[in-house]
Order: C-alpha cells, then sequence, then structure tokens
C-alpha cells in the first residue's frame, strides 16, 4: 500500500494518513516529493496539507483510510532542508507541525493557488524618454522618482514599484506621454552582468577586520557584529553580500520592523543590480507569492524581510544576516510563537552557510554565547564617520515645572537645537494622547471593559482605545458616573507630546512616528523622505524610531521618560531598558555634527542608570548577566511559559494544576505556578500561567512533550485556550 502521510494546517500535533487520490497511477504515486501541497478532505472541508512522506503502512485501518483529493504541484514547493526545519521548529517550540509548515507557504499557496507565471509584466525607457535629462519632470515629484529610477536601472517590475512607492497610476501617467513602454521578461531577463551598481565605502580598520574575519571561515559560523550605533554594521553587510553574490549565492536579511524595509531596500538597490525582494506583512497576497517565488527559483539575489522570511525558501542560499537581532520582534508572540533569530541560526547550520547577528545591544543570551566562544565576536568600537559618541545629560525632574512631560532644561535645549537649524528627536514609548482618562471630581479612571487596563485616550480621533484588545468608545464629554465635566488627562502619549511641542514652537515641522501615523502603506517612507530633506523639525515617536535609522541632522535626542524599565516586573526589564536607550540614543550626531542625549528620570541617581550612560552598554550587559547567573535565570537556566486562558479564572487554574501535578516528579524541572498572568483579564478572557525551569535544554523538553500530550489528552484542555510558549520573551 502506498499511504500519504500529511501535515494539515490544524491545531492539532501530528500528521494524517490518507490513501493517493484515486486518479493517480503507481508511477505518478512514485514520483511524489515531500514538500508537494495535497489536496484532501478533513471532516467536512478540504484542505491543502504538506505531503512529509509516502510509506507502506499506518496505525489506521486501511478501510478507515479517506483518499486525497488532488495533488496540486508537479514538484515540490517546499525543497527538504526547510522542510526538516519546520520540523525541527514544530518540535523545539511544541507546536503543530501543520500549523508551522503553513509559516513557510504563502497565503495563496495555501488556499490552493497555482503558482505564477514566471513572466512578468516589466517597464522601460522609450527613446524619448531616455532623452530626458536628469531631474526632468520637477513638478510631478512621483513621476519624477520613476524617471530617475528608470534613469538608474534598464528596467523596473512592479515589486520594484510598490517597494519604493511608485503607483500604477504614476506607470500610467508617463505611458501615456509614451516615456514608458511595457513588455513581457522573464526572470533573470534584465538583469546587468555586474554585481556592484556603485562601488564599495572605503572600510576603517575594524570594520576590515570583521568582514576578513566572516568570509574567512567557510561554512556554517555564527558572528556577533557588536557595532556601536553609526559603526557602519550596514557597509560590513553589504560588502559581505557583494562576497556571495558573487559566488551566485543568495543573501536572506531580516529586520525587526515593516518601517526598515523601505530605508533598506533603498540602499541595497542603491549598491547592487541584483534583483532584490521584500517579503513581510504588509504585502498584498499576490506580491508576497511573486517575491516568494523569486527567492525559491534563484531569481532574487537578495530577499529582506521580518520575522516570517526566515521560513522562505532559497535556491542557493549562501549567507544569512540578523539585524538588529535583539530585538523583541523576532519573537512570535501569538499561535506558532517562534524566535526567528534562533530558527535563522538552526536554519544556516543546517544549510552549512554563515550568519552574521548585527547589533549595538546585542540581548543577554547571545553575548553570553560570544564571551563562551560558541559565536565569534567581531566589535565596532568607533564610528564609521568619525563622529563622536554623543555626550548623556540626566535632567532631574524632581520638583520640576512639567509642561506637558517637558522639563524646562528640556524645552530650551530643543529650542537651541531648532535655532541653530538642526533636527531634534523626542522620545516616548507610549503611543496616544493619555494614558489615562480620569474625573477631577469623584476620582472615576476609564478602563477597558474586557481588560485589566486602563483605556487610552486618542484625542484627535476623539477616542477611548485599549491597546490590548484594540476596543474603542468615544471619548465622554462628562464623568459617566457623577456627570461631572471635570475629566482630566494623567499622563503623556506621543499625540500629547506633539501638541505640545507644536504650541512651544509653532514655526517648526512636528512629525509624529508612531503605529498610529504610520499604519498606512508607505507612510513610513514618506515621513523618513521629508526629514532626510534636512529641514530644521522635531521627530516625536515611539520605539519605532530607535531601530536602525540614520537621521544625519538629528543633533539632540530627548527621552522623556526612562524609568519604567528601572522597576519592571519582569526580570528583563533593565535590560530591555538599556538597549532602548542605547539604541535611540546613537540617533543623535551621526555625521559630522556632535550629539546631545537628554534624559529625564526621577532617578538620577540610580546606579544602572548611571553606569549604562558612562560605561557604555557592554558593561553594563556584563552587569546584568552577573546578576541573572546569581538569580539562575536565562542565560543560565532554560524556561517556557504555559498560558491557558477562559472565561473564568477557575478554569485555566484547575487545568494548569493538574499539569503540574503530573510532571513535578520529573528529574530537572522547577515548577513556579500556576499563578495569574501580570495582565490577568485581557479581551474578556482570564489568563492564568505555569512556569516550567530547567537547569539543562534537554530536561525541559523531555517534560514539555509529556506536558503536551497530557494537555492534548485532558478533558479539561478541550474546554479552554492553552498554548506553550518555550524560551519566552515576555510574561505580560
Amino acid at each position: 500500500m502506498h499511504i500519504l502521510s500529511l501535515a494539515m494546517p490544524t491545531p492539532l500535533r501530528r500528521s494524517f494518513d490518507y490513501l493517493p487520490p484515486q486518479s493517480l497511477s503507481d508511477e505518478q504515486i512514485n514520483a511524489l516529493q515531500p514538500g508537494m501541497r495535497i489536496m484532501a478532505p478533513f471532516g467536512h472541508r478540504q484542505l491543502v496539507g504538506i505531503l512529509l512522506v509516502v510509506k507502506d503502512d499506518s496505525d489506521v485501518a486501511a478501510d478507515k483510510l479517506k483518499a486525497a483529493t488532488e495533488v496540486l504541484d508537479v514538484a515540490a514547493i517546499l525543497p527538504p532542508t526547510l522542510l526538516d526545519l519546520c520540523r525541527w521548529a514544530a518540535s523545539y517550540y511544541q507546536h503543530p507541525i501543520g500549523d508551522a509548515l503553513a509559516n513557510a507557504v504563502p497565503v495563496m499557496l495555501r488556499k490552493g493557488r497555482a503558482l505564477l507565471s514566471n513572466t512578468e509584466t516589466r517597464w522601460r525607457l522609450t527613446t524619448e524618454g531616455k532623452g530626458l535629462p536628469e531631474g526632468a519632470l520637477k513638478r510631478a515629484a512621483k513621476q519624477a522618482q520613476l524617471l530617475a529610477l528608470l534613469q538608474q536601472q534598464a528596467s523596473v517590475g512592479s515589486t520594484d514599484l510598490s517597494a519604493t512607492g511608485i503607483s500604477k497610476a504614476t506607470v500610467k501617467a508617463l505611458f501615456d506621454k509614451q516615456l514608458l513602454e511595457s513588455f513581457e521578461a522573464k526572470p533573470n531577463d534584465n538583469q546587468p552582468q555586474a554585481i556592484l551598481k556603485a562601488a564599495s565605502l572605503t572600510l576603517n580598520g575594524e570594520q576590515q577586520h570583521a568582514l576578513q574575519q566572516i568570509k574567512s571561515r567557510p561554512g556554517f559560523n555564527c558572528s556577533l557584529l557588536q557595532g556601536v550605533t553609526g559603526s557602519g554594521k550596514t557597509e560590513v553587510y553589504l560588502q559581505l553580500i557583494a562576497h556571495y553574490l558573487q559566488q551566485d549565492l543568495q543573501a536572506l536579511v531580516l529586520i525587526p520592523e515593516i518601517g526598515l524595509s523601505p530605508q533598506t531596500l533603498s540602499r541595497f538597490q542603491q549598491r547592487f543590480n541584483c534583483k532584490i525582494v521584500v517579503i513581510h506583512s504588509g504585502l498584498t497576497d499576490r506580491e508576497r507569492l511573486l517575491a516568494w517565488q523569486a527567492a525559491s527559483n534563484g531569481e532574487a539575489g537578495i530577499v529582506i524581510g521580518t520575522r516570517s522570511a526566515v521560513f522562505t525558501p532559497l535556491a542557493k542560499l549562501g549567507l544569512i544576516i540578523i539585524d538588529e537581532e535583539h530585538d523583541s520582534s523576532f519573537k512570535q508572540q501569538e499561535g506558532f510563537r517562534y524566535s526567528a533569530r534562533d530558527v535563522a541560526i538552526k536554519r544556516a547550520a543546517s544549510e552549512n552557510c554563515p550568519i552574521v547577528l548585527g547589533t549595538a545591544t546585542p540581548s543577554l543570551e547571545t553575548l553570553q554565547n560570544a564571551l563562551q566562544g560558541r559565536y565569534q565576536l567581531l566589535p565596532l568600537n568607533q564610528r564609521a564617520t568619525g563622529a563622536a559618541a554623543p555626550t548623556f545629560e540626566l535632567v532631574d525632574i524632581r520638583h520640576a515645572p512639567m509642561d506637558e512631560g517637558l522639563a524646562p532644561a528640556t524645552v530650551t535645549a530643543i529650542g537651541r537645537e531648532i535655532a541653530r537649524g538642526n533636527q531634534v528627536l523626542v522620545f516616548i514609548n507610549r503611543r496616544g494622547f493619555a494614558p489615562m482618562l480620569m474625573c477631577h471630581d469623584c476620582g472615576y479612571v476609564a478602563q477597558c471593559s474586557q481588560c485589566d487596563a486602563r483605556l487610552t485616550v486618542h484625542f484627535g480621533q476623539r477616542l477611548l482605545r485599549c491597546h490590548h484588545c484594540d476596543s474603542q468608545s468615544r471619548l465622554p464629554n462628562q464623568c459617566p458616573n457623577c456627570h461631572s465635566q471635570q475629566l482630566d488627562f494623567r499622563g503623556a502619549g506621543t499625540e500629547r507630546s506633539e501638541q505640545a511641542l507644536q504650541r512651544l514652537f509653532p514655526r517648526t515641522r512636528i512629525h509624529r512616528i508612531d503605529r498610529d501615523t504610520t499604519s498606512r502603506k508607505h507612510a513610513m517612507q514618506k515621513i523618513t523622505d521629508e526629514i532626510h530633506q534636512g529641514e530644521p523639525c522635531i521627530l516625536v515617536g515611539t520605539q519605532m524610531l530607535a531601530k536602525g535609522h540614520h537621521f544625519a541632522d538629528v543633533t539632540l535626542v530627548v527621552v522623556l521618560d526612562a524609568d519604567a524599565g528601572l522597576f519592571s516586573a519582569d526580570f528583563r526589564g533593565p535590560e530591555k531598558m538599556g538597549q532602548l536607550l542605547t539604541q535611540v540614543a546613537g540617533r543623535a550626531g551621526r555625521e559630522e555634527k556632535p550629539g546631545t542625549v537628554m534624559i529625564q528620570t526621577h532617578q538620577p541617581e540610580h546606579p544602572l542608570l548611571n553606569q549604562l550612560i558612562t560605561q557604555g552598554y557592554s558593561h553594563f550587559a556584563r552587569q546584568l548577566l552577573a546578576e541573572r547567573q546569581q538569580q539562575n535565570l536565562p542565560p543560565f537556566s532554560y524556561l517556557a511559559l504555559v498560558r491557558a486562558e477562559a472565561n473564568n479564572l477557575q478554569q485555566p487554574e484547575a487545568f494548569l494544576q493538574q499539569l503540574r501535578g503530573h510532571i513535578e516528579q520529573l528529574n530537572g524541572v522547577t515548577l513556579f505556578g500556576p499563578l495569574p498572568a501580570p495582565m490577568t483579564r485581557k479581551a474578556g478572557r482570564y489568563r492564568v500561567q505555569l512556569l516550567v525551569q530547567a537547569q539543562q535544554r534537554n530536561a525541559l523538553h523531555h517534560s514539555l512533550q509529556q506536558l503536551c500530550q497530557l494537555g492534548d489528552q485532558l478533558p479539561t484542555g478541550k474546554q479552554l485556550r492553552w498554548a506553550l510558549d518555550v524560551d519566552p520573551v515576555d510574561a505580560f
């Protein structure tokens, strides 16, 4: 017998056996390859599964097996190495294999759609278009941008246009003017022979040493490129990528935020002639499939993506780069809770290629691996431009007469820099107008009806919004308790800070950068383009501003509230605080203009804060490592969180107590809980957690396997939602 073992997109931790479709001959069955898509019945639905193996027996009786419906591919869409990677990730994170594999397959393919044609419509300049001088069409900015792009490269396709924010209407406008013509092309038909479009920059000694060290180690090796902000890590990436492109290999570059992709793509396009694709959640299903196919068939030399791009098949993978490796965005927090950084390291090992982890502020886990020699540590201690490191100033705001969260010394410093024609970055990691609405007369506080959280005021939209379950309501004109109109906004967010700065500096342009202002497609690109024009302005934003942006004219960075991380209930709080402050401080003085960082704090004598600004992140992180070792916390032990939630508190507590009773006798693990989550009620459901800790990774995973088997069997487990988070980065 021929039995097809399929991974189906279900929450069940197992594969499913089917008979081959009745229409297949023995020859066709023998030609089936693991990694193919196969349509099969599942209950009353038809689902698309991934073939894992063709075998000759099954635990299910032959007369009980259903026949698969249809084989959708003529060849495997997932190569064996990627199939093995997904199997490993599903096993390591104790997640259903079908759901794990779904992360490696674009939505259109998951729905059973066919692969797209390997030709695409492209556009190039006509003879008349080629005759236009540089800088033509200035009155139509987008048309001028498209013209300039085509003056730099022979042709563009839809992926290029999408990545640069050029619409089809702009293309049509130039087409109607007979400046453009379209043609059909196969992949690589339009790629020039030369790899480099522009010459590489001259590296300093540290950069050159790092580049040579990585290039000199063939096969798998993991390097930590720890460079201070502005040290030229990206230039090392670019020259490293060029080395592998010249060997006809591909490079995968992972970045933490969608907002960084236009900036990264632009710099890569300026340097390389090869096809570059981006993969992130902001693309349409068709755009994502086109990029996925270009990576899979080897057409794209460089793939830039956010977290999920780690599962993209690449025909000739030669190099993996993780930029800002410390960033928590690389850890998926819902569903399949994988770490893209750790999966990427496993992928590099299995495909025998080098991987580079780049950051100014390495996570403590990565730093410990480097200090123990598991990773190659490559420091970049000087800024590539020769600019001096910014100077720090702690602003004691105790007893200071604050103006919407701004101290007088801060306002004076901002005004001074604006008067000098410079730009200022004001950092507050809280979006909205105010984090709390309170009645001055009766003390009422607006709370979310579904979460244990206060509602955030979004004044411009006249809304109260919960940033946890996204519920919203109209901003009231009077207190719902006592009907008083004395409503008070407590605290400040980016929106309130923007209003205050606009009032204090009415002639200065204010750019607010947070999730609310950058949610529309290409919005972030538009804002950064305006900032790069160099006009005096003030940037107000959340941690989106702290990640990898290069603002040449920012000379002053102001941190409005630095104290939250010092007293966090999360043991990772000080680490995250140090990373965030170091990263945002690094936006100041990146060119020839010197930079200053002003940190407003109620704790100017705090030893951690002072160590960070006087001795730097490396000393700060080593101190935290010593504390972690004393407390037996990661990276000196291994953790997993079992999370359960239901409509009442008793159900998840009882379920986790049952799990604990069955596994607490296992050797090598320590259990804590079950305890209510820090935010016990979220989106109307009560959440409880059980923490599993072990000194050895093997002991942890042995206990987790038994825990999952038991949890799947317990009747109480079917009456609620529960999930496992291995190596958690957030206990919230």
